[in-house]
């Protein structure tokens, strides 16, 4: 059992289930993306630089696109309470996934393009 699993674990089994969904997704979308504990979140990196970062919290969970996910999104996530740079998803409401999905498959090309632009 690694950092990530055991994070996951000591949480309520509905908010496990959004935890997972929401790892399970970011796995697919980005499987060789590195995963991480930091700042008490899990968080994905790939290319070197941070992709995404989500945690739960006791009436929400909180998503951290990064700055680029920020900016490209910015209209999206203003429907939503944001402190930190976490962006709040209210567990009383349905967890916005095709929001989530969209912003690692745009992070994943990001971070991808800007690795790219490196080499050249």
């Amino acid at each position: 059992m690694n950092e990530v699993d055991r994070y996951i674990g000591q949480f309520p089994e509905e908010v496990k289930v959004i935890l997972k969904s929401i790892r399970k997704m970011i796995r697919e979308l980005a499987p060789a993306a590195e995963e991480l504990m930091s700042n008490g979140m899990p968080g994905y990196k790939t290319n070197q630089k941070s992709l995404v970062y989500y945690a739960a919290f006791k009436k929400h969970i909180g998503f951290d696109p990064t700055s680029s996910g920020h900016e490209e999104f910015r209209e999206e996530l203003s429907a939503y309470k944001q402190e930190n740079g976490l962006i709040l998803f209210p567990l009383d409401r349905l967890i916005p996934y095709d929001l989530i999905k969209r912003i690692v498959q745009f992070n994943v090309a990001d971070n991808n393009k800007n690795d790219q632009q490196l080499i050249q």
